[in-house]
């Protein structure tokens, strides 16, 4: 494994010019995708975001996904912070290979995972060779 693969990424903060109703900084999560023969893979770094603080939603062909980071009340006064809390934010564009009727999303310790299954006339498929 090269050096370069252990590198810490710095979390990017979202620049936006919309107005929110929230006093917390909204993140870029970090997304990994994978592609199968079947499906495409998306995997979002949402740290905080239970089940019920993120949103998903597919409008022509534009992927949104959004999480809302609870904040508790602070009993403590912070004497050094090296991980910002906030929202997060990030949009797909997609193309006619996703069957976007049948995305599925589940999230676990702050990680949602979306599955894009691919269009039939996308999926690759053998064909069968007839003798005579």
């Amino acid at each position: 494994m090269a050096e370069k693969d252990l590198e810490a990424k710095e979390k990017m903060e979202l620049q936006t010019t919309a107005e929110s109703t929230r006093d917390v900084p909204s993140y870029i999560p970090a997304v990994d995708i994978y592609e199968s023969p079947e499906a495409l893979t998306l995997v979002a770094d949402m740290p905080g975001v239970g089940p019920d603080n993120v949103a998903i939603d597919v409008h022509d062909n534009h992927l949104t996904l959004r999480g809302t980071v609870t904040i508790e009340g602070e009993k403590e006064r912070v004497l050094l912070q090296e991980y910002g809390v906030g929202d997060y934010s990030r949009e797909f564009t997609l193309g006619r290979a996703i069957d976007q009727t049948k995305i599925e999303a589940s999230i676990k310790h702050g990680v949602l995972t979306l599955t894009l299954p691919k269009a039939e006339a996308k999926k690759p498929r053998k064909i069968s060779v007839k003798t005579g």
